[in-house]
C-alpha cells in the first residue's frame, strides 16, 4: 500500500518530527480556505502515489488565497502518469537553505533494514547513485538489534549537519521516526526527498513517501480502512482480483496472460516478450486453483478493454486440468469471448480430461509453451 504524502507526514508528526502547517483540500474552496489560514504563500502538492509530480505540473507554488484557488481549479483533475488528481495537499512554503535525502529500505540480500542517507536531495536518487555514488552513505541496521546511537551519529553527519546544533537533533529524531515507521508498519520504503534545512535553521521533510508491505495491512486497521475507501493506483480489475484471492499485476500490453505459480507465469511473459508481444498483465492463479477461481481469473481478462488475445499456461501438480478446464468453460458461458482469443497449454493432473473439455469448446490446444505464445501475439494484432 503507497501512502499519500499527507498520510506519510502525518506518521512522521505522529513520531515526534515537525512538519510545514498543512491540511488536505478536495475542492478549489477548500485550498482557498486553507490557504487564508495559513496566511503566507502555500505550496499545493497533487497527491498521488507516483513520483514525478513535479515535472508533471503537480506541484505548484501561490503567493495569495486567490491564486491558490485558480491553481487548484487547474490541477483538480489532471493526470500524473495515468492517475487523475483528487486530492490537493496545500502546505506552508518553506525558504530552503539545502535539500538531502534520506530513506530506508529493506535489503533482503542480507536481511537488515538499509539507510541510505546524502547530503544531495530533492532529485531522483537513481540519478545520483549512478552518476556520483560517493555521495550516498549505507548504513545498515540488525532488525534484532535495532536503531542504536551510532547509526544515526553516522548518518546525521553524513548529511552534513554539525553535532551540538539543534540541526542534530531535528535531524537524529527525523532518522529515528523514519525507523518507527519502518518496524512498526512493517513498511518496504519510507523516504524522505527532499528532507531539508529551511533558511530558519530547521530540519524539515517537505516531502514524505512510506510503502506498506500489504500483507500486514490487517494489522493497522486505520491503514486497511483508509485502503478500502480509497485504492489509490490500484486499477478496478486489480481490486477484483484481491477480492478473490489470485495475483494480478496490470501492464500496458495487449496479450492476456494465465498462469499457475510466479515462475511459470513468469517465463510466460517472457515468452510473449520474446515473439514481439507485450504482456497486458501478471496473473497467477496459484497451486490447487478450482474452477471458480479459474473462471474469475479469466473474467477479468474477457472484460478488461485492452486485452486482445489471452495465453493460458497451466503445469498441474495439485492444481487439476479438468478443474481448470471448466472454470475457462463456466467464464465463457457466462460473459462470452468479448471477440477475444485464447490459447491454452496444459500439463499434469488429468490433463487427457482437460483438454478433451476443451477441445469441445473449440478452444486451440498447444503441447509446446513456446507455441502457444507465438500463437498468442499473432491474434493480439489481428
Amino acid at each position: 500500500m503507497k501512502l499519500y504524502e499527507y498520510e506519510a507526514k502525518e506518521i512522521l508528526a505522529k513520531y515526534g518530527v515537525k512538519i510545514p502547517r498543512g491540511r488536505l483540500a478536495l475542492t478549489p474552496e477548500e485550498v482557498r480556505k486553507i490557504a487564508e489560514e495559513i496566511g503566507k504563500p502555500v505550496v499545493l502538492k497533487a497527491q498521488v502515489t507516483v513520483a514525478g509530480r513535479g515535472k508533471a505540473g503537480g506541484i505548484k507554488t501561490a503567493k495569495t488565497p486567490q491564486e491558490a484557488e485558480e491553481l487548484a481549479r487547474r490541477m483538480f483533475g489532471m493526470t500524473i502518469k495515468g492517475l487523475v488528481v483528487k486530492k490537493l495537499y496545500v502546505t506552508e512554503y518553506q525558504e530552503v537553505e539545502r535539500e538531502m535525502y534520506l530513506s530506508l529500505i529493506i535489503d533482503r540480500a542480507t536481511r537488515r533494514y538499509l539507510i541510505l542517507a546524502s547530503p544531495v536531495g530533492g532529485v531522483d536518487i537513481e540519478e545520483i547513485a549512478r552518476k556520483e555514488p560517493e555521495k550516498i552513505k549505507r548504513v545498515y541496521v540488525d532488525p534484532f538489534e535495532g536503531l542504536r546511537d551510532f547509526h544515526i551519529r553516522s548518518v546525521v553527519s553524513w548529511l552534513g549537519i554539525k553535532a551540538g546544533t539543534p540541526q542534530w537533533d531535528q535531524a537524529s529524531s527525523v532518522v529515528k521516526a523514519m525507523y518507527r515507521a519502518m518496524t512498526e508498519l512493517e513498511a518496504e520504503l519510507v523516504e524522505s526527498n527532499p528532507l531539508a534545512v529551511t533558511k530558519s535553521g530547521e530540519v524539515v521533510p517537505l516531502d514524505a513517501r512510506i510503502i506498506v508491505d500489504d500483507n500486514s495491512l490487517y494489522k493497522h486497521p486505520d491503514l486497511e480502512k483508509a485502503f478500502e475507501e480509497d485504492p489509490r493506483d490500484v486499477t478496478e480489475f486489480e481490486r477484483y482480483a484481491q477480492r478473490i484471492g489470485f495475483n494480478y499485476v496490470e501492464l500496458d500490453g495487449d496479450v492476456g496472460i494465465i498462469g499457475n505459480g510466479a515462475g511459470l507465469t513468469m517465463s510466460t511473459m517472457d515468452l510473449v516478450y520474446h515473439f514481439g508481444g507485450r504482456p497486458a498483465n501478471f496473473l497467477d492463479i496459484g497451486g490447487g486453483a478450482s474452477r471458480d477461481v479459474v473462471k474469475e481469473a479469466l473474467k477479468v481478462l474477457l472484460k478488461h478493454p485492452r486485452v486482445k488475445s489471452i495465453f493460458i499456461n497451466i503445469f498441474g501438480g495439485i492444481t487439476r486440468a479438468d478443474e481448470v478446464a471448466a472454470g475457462i468453460e463456466a467464464a465463457l458461458a457466462e460473459v462470452g469471448s468479448s471477440g477475444k482469443k485464447i490459447v491454452v497449454r496444459i500439463k499434469g493432473t488429468n490433463e487427457e480430461l482437460g483438454k478433451q473439455m476443451l477441445a469441445k469448446s473449440g478452444i486451440p490446444l498447444f503441447e509446446s509453451a513456446e507455441e502457444a505464445a507465438q500463437k498468442a501475439v499473432e491474434m493480439a494484432k489481428l
